[in-house]
C-alpha cells in the first residue's frame, strides 16, 4: 500500500508540472512591427483583451487582401498599462513594434489567441 501511494504521488506531482509547464511556459518570443487595428474586450464569460495589427507588408504576399496580412494576438487581462497604450496607438496610427510571447497552451479566461503581447515600442516618439 505504501509504494501505491508514492506511485500515486509521484504521479500527480508530474502532472501538476507538466500542466503548469503548458500553462505559463513560452514557446517563442518575438517582435512583429506595423499599426495596430484594432483591441477590444471580448467575451461572454471570460471578458479578455483582443488585438489585430496590421503588418503593412506593401506587397509581399502578392494575390492576398491587407486583411490577411495581420497578426491576432492578446493582451494579458491584468496588463491594463498595456491595453492603454495599445488604445493610444490606434487612434493616432502610429507604427509600432509589438512584443509578444507565443504560449503553449490557450485557456479562455487569458485571450482568444496563444500570441500575447509583453509590451508594445513605439516609433513615433
Amino acid at each position: 500500500m505504501k509504494i501505491i501511494r508514492r506511485i500515486l504521488f509521484f504521479i500527480t506531482l508530474l502532472l501538476v508540472a507538466i500542466a503548469a509547464f503548458l500553462y505559463w511556459g513560452t514557446y517563442e518570443e518575438g517582435v512583429m512591427a506595423g499599426k495596430i487595428i484594432r483591441i477590444s474586450q471580448k467575451g461572454v464569460i471570460f471578458k479578455t483583451y483582443e488585438a489585430k495589427l496590421g503588418l503593412e507588408s506593401f506587397g509581399a504576399l502578392r494575390g492576398t487582401s491587407p486583411i490577411a496580412e495581420t497578426f491576432d494576438f492578446s493582451v494579458e487581462p491584468s496588463n491594463h498599462e498595456l491595453v492603454r497604450e495599445l488604445e493610444q496607438v490606434a487612434l493616432s496610427g502610429e507604427r509600432v513594434n509589438i512584443h509578444y510571447k507565443k504560449r503553449y497552451f490557450r485557456v479562455p479566461w487569458r485571450g482568444s489567441t496563444k500570441y500575447f503581447a509583453t509590451r508594445v515600442e513605439r516609433l513615433h516618439k
